[in-house]
């Protein structure tokens, strides 16, 4: 299924140098390799790559990797990101942000944040963060914890 968002040009640009950067990806213990590109409303482009390492849990995704490049860069303002991925750099599928990547995403953007999956420049879905996140932890949800602990 194919939505429409924004400049179907820029969008296909996007697609087309997230699977263009796919190779970048440092992945030799799971050969699983991602591609980011995170666009900001002013049009700013950002990629990400995961990057392994032995001890998994120090492994990053792509999408973080592209989020905390932006936010280290002071843009905060985002529009869109393109994901893309495969065995050894082969893209056969959609590849979803991981719940750790949503999670981030909701501390960044707004509900209506859009999560492009690409196949390639023709086949991508369009899901909002809200849609891939209903149930988000939020600044509201701390508010609440908050509140609840001093009743």
């Amino acid at each position: 299924m194919k939505r429409e968002i924004g400049d179907e040009c820029s969008l296909e640009k996007a697609i087309e140098t997230a699977i263009n950067n796919v190779g970048n990806s440092y992945a030799p213990y799971s050969d699983f390799y991602v591609s980011a590109v995170l666009v900001t409303k002013s049009g700013k482009v950002y990629l990400g790559n995961n990057i392994e390492n032995a001890s998994y849990s120090l492994t990053i995704c792509a999408e973080r990797n592209a989020f905390f490049t932006a936010v280290r860069e002071g843009n905060r303002d985002f529009d869109y990101i393109v994901i893309v991925g495969g065995k050894e750099g082969n893209i056969t599928d959609y590849c979803p942000p991981c719940g750790a990547c949503r999670q981030v995403m909701q501390e960044f953007c707004e509900e209506g944040f859009r999560i492009v999956l690409a196949k390639s420049i023709n086949e991508y879905k369009v899901y909002t963060l809200k849609e891939l996140l209903p149930l988000a932890f939020s600044e509201d949800s701390m508010a609440e914890i908050t509140t609840e602990r001093k009743n």
